[in-house]
């Protein structure tokens, strides 16, 4: 059994990204959720899961009880060890100085030296509590704060972090670079929810500056991107090229996402950013066509276990469904004040 430590204030949509690369994934309480199995190589690309760690125990959130659970535990690890706590989100006001303190003088009592630089093993002490938040409509929308419940700690040795390195492919240092584009954090973490992986084929109908593909293609993917304009093709190519480098696998052409030039059932996984507005017109595509068509063209070149992800400023749930799809999870992303963007993401119908 594994400990997640999620990333972000959206545990449910942090928990689908995780399912790419854990099982049995569910929330314990806010910022940690629960795994059967974690590909270690998987979650060091995820991009709303800070770390996994094999369970030691799990108990209530207070160091004293944390630090008993430890000098019950097995001590099976060799070498040195290093004890990091964390009061997730802030919720247990928990003495984390503390928490590392005692946990490390129980660690030092069975035996283990203490390497705080460079350690063979690091303990991590995660606390948290229930907040208030009602996560039921899978959406993390916030009801009303109430005062936290009593907490939860959870003890387990480090196994896999996730690399942060996002803030290094800002959109605007890209070699293109258009106002809007999707940051690269969120990209990944929807990449990733389409099932970007090696081996995997993604598509960008609609691909814009590229920003998904280079998240898919960061994370082993083969990629296709289209566009309807010739400014955004030839955008995207100069930054795959420049952040994947000329030798991945990648193919970008002119093309309208409601007629692709794909065969059927080439494609493993699609993520897409529709146009935003009720009224606007697309080229020659009224948006409500143009969106429509766009999935059902993404039924058509995809296999039967094969996963889009829509991203758009209002439901297209019903579009979805028309085209061939199931709507297994929805949530809405909040850009800023005026922009939430809905993330559909859609299965096969069976």
């Amino acid at each position: 059994m594994y400990c997640l430590e999620l990333a972000g204030e959206d545990d449910p949509f942090a928990t689908r990204e995780a399912e790419a690369a854990a099982v049995g994934v569910e929330v314990l309480v806010p910022g940690l959720a629960l795994a059967g199995h974690v590909e270690f190589a998987r979650l060091r690309g995820l991009a709303y899961t800070h770390a996994a760690d094999e369970l030691i125990a799990r108990t209530d959130a207070s160091v004293d009880d944390a630090e008993r659970a430890l000098a019950m535990a097995p001590f099976e690890r060799e070498g040195s060890v290093a004890v990091r706590a964390r009061d997730v989100r802030g919720l247990t006001g928990v003495s984390t100085e503390q928490a590392e303190r005692q946990l490390g003088s129980v660690l030092v009592d069975n035996g283990y030296e203490v390497d705080l630089d460079n350690p063979d093993h690091e303990l991590r002490a995660l606390f948290s509590a229930e907040d208030g938040r009602d996560d039921s409509d899978g959406r993390g929308v916030v009801e009303g704060k109430i005062p936290p419940t009593e907490g939860v700690c959870v003890l387990g040795w480090l196994e896999a972090e996730s690399v942060r390195d996002f803030g290094k492919r800002r959109p605007s240092d890209r070699p293109f670079f258009q106002p809007g584009s999707m940051g690269p954090m969120d990209a990944r973490a929807l990449a990733n929810i389409a099932g970007a992986a090696p081996g995997r084929r993604i598509l960008d109908p609609m691909c814009g500056t590229g920003g998904t593909l280079i998240e898919a293609g960061l994370v082993g993917a083969a990629v296709v991107g289209t566009d309807a304009q010739w400014k955004m093709v030839r955008g995207t190519k100069r930054n795959l090229d420049a952040l994947l480098g000329e030798d991945h696998e990648t193919a970008v052409a002119r093309a309208d996402a409601t007629a692709l030039p794909l065969r059927d059932d080439t494609i493993d996984g699609v993520v897409f950013d529709a146009p935003y507005g009720r009224q606007s017109k697309v080229a020659s595509h009224r948006l409500e066509d143009l969106v429509f068509g766009a999935l059902t063209e993404a039924d058509r070149v995809t296999g039967d276990d094969a996963t889009c992800v829509l991203m758009a400023d209002r439901s297209w749930r019903a579009e979805a469904v028309e085209a061939g799809w199931q709507v297994t999870d929805r949530f809405e992303r909040r850009v800023h004040a005026s922009l939430v963007r809905h993330v559909h993401v859609l299965e096969k119908q069976p």
